[in-house]
């Protein structure tokens, strides 16, 4: 349902929208900035694998970047224990707090 506001002599409509119409316009547009996780090759594979065994050998921090939830998220610390059967790594950020992070998430890896 719309009305019709006179505006000093422009006419504009406003729209009512119910609740549910809002939450399908946010969904709409979470929607549309979906990101969509890069393909790794393996030499990019080979060089993230280099650089966490470099990083674990010399006690550096790492900052890695992952996706999940549709989305890039970055993560700074040092790997405490690679478990190879789960496929993911625990990391231990700044806080000494722990994280578990997928290894198909992983999009890249640099030393901090």
């Amino acid at each position: 349902m719309a009305h019709l506001i006179r505006d000093r002599g422009n006419i504009k409509w406003t729209a009512m929208m119910l609740p549910e119409h809002v939450k399908q316009l946010r969904e709409l547009d979470w929607d549309q900035s979906k990101k969509v996780k890069p393909e790794l090759d393996e030499q990019q594979l080979q060089q993230i694998e280099e650089t966490i065994c470099e990083a674990m050998a010399e006690d550096l921090f790492l900052c890695f970047t992952y996706f999940k939830q549709d989305d890039f998220h970055l993560l700074i610390g040092k790997v405490h224990f690679v478990d190879t059967y789960k496929r993911e790594f625990r990391i231990v950020d700044y806080h000494n707090e722990i994280h578990k992070l997928k290894q198909d998430d992983l999009i890249d890896v640099k030393i901090n």
